[in-house]
């Protein structure tokens, strides 16, 4: 399992932060595999606060995951070309090693497989990472990251993924309101570009949750809630996965980034 690290950090990277946050969470996981491999076995077997060590949450975090995506591929009774290629672009962006693709391809197939038993995986992945909002929230985006890499989400996906997020103890709207922030994410790059236009000051406004309508109150208390709760050190704290931890980092960029640019067009203080 000297891969985990590696493959969480470049998981959740890719999430918060598209290639290049890939890239830097692989890197940060493979110091913390390195880590792991210096331990003796009573330091690899240290457990957080929810009894569960951090290999463990990362194992369940990445098996979930892409069972879930080949649950949500055969949703509609075959898995098409495109999906197969959707989530092997997501392999490919997240720079998976050879042991850890084959390993998330039979995870994939495994979720494909009339016999899979959504409930009780969705179950594990709450035992084991539920009492984190943050992992829940990644795994959900994560999830609608490889429907929309498609242009669109079908009925029956989107009746799937209200299923998935209920179980999760995520409500729909709440659902929506990740959608549309993923959708504006998908479109808003951390990096200014040359003509700002309103299409990419409407993205910013998306990103941070919010309408252009918002007062500048409203923006204000949006952005300080974003850079809360995706905190670093807070979610030190919380005892995630430190591959999480580069994620967060990713996540607080985006969201400055949103955050100056309605500020620089409102002209705020």
């Amino acid at each position: 399992m000297n891969w985990i690290g590696k493959l969480g950090g470049g998981v959740l990277g890719y999430i918060a932060g598209g290639i290049v946050g890939a890239a830097i969470g692989v890197l940060l996981g493979h110091q913390f595999d390195r880590g792991l491999g210096n331990f003796d076995s009573g330091s690899r077997g240290r457990t957080r606060p929810d009894g569960k060590t951090g290999a463990a949450r990362q194992q369940v975090f990445f098996e979930t995951t892409f069972q879930v995506m080949g649950h949500l591929a055969k949703i509609d009774g075959r898995v098409s070309e495109e999906e197969i290629q959707a989530a092997r672009a997501a392999m490919h962006r997240m720079r998976l090693h050879p042991e850890a693709v084959r390993r998330a391809i039979e995870c994939f197939n495994a979720g494909k497989r009339d016999s899979f038993q959504l409930g009780p995986q969705l179950a594990r992945f709450r035992q084991v990472c539920g009492r984190d909002r943050g992992l829940v929230h990644a795994f959900l985006e994560f999830q609608m990251d490889l429907v929309l890499s498609k242009g669109s989400i079908k009925s029956t996906e989107r009746e799937l993924l209200w299923q998935i997020a209920e179980q999760l103890g995520v409500g729909r709207v709440e659902l929506a309101q990740m959608e549309a922030i993923l959708r504006a994410r998908r479109s808003f790059g951390a990096e200014p570009s040359p003509e700002r236009g309103h299409s990419e000051l409407e993205q910013a406004y998306r990103a941070l949750g919010l309408v252009e309508s918002a007062t500048d109150q409203e923006v204000k208390v949006a952005y300080r809630r974003l850079m809360n709760q995706h905190h670093p050190d807070k979610l030190v704290s919380r005892g995630l996965p430190d591959s999480m931890l580069e994620a967060a980092k990713e996540r607080t960029r985006e969201i400055r980034a949103a955050y100056e640019l309605i500020r620089e067009r409102r002209q705020l203080k």
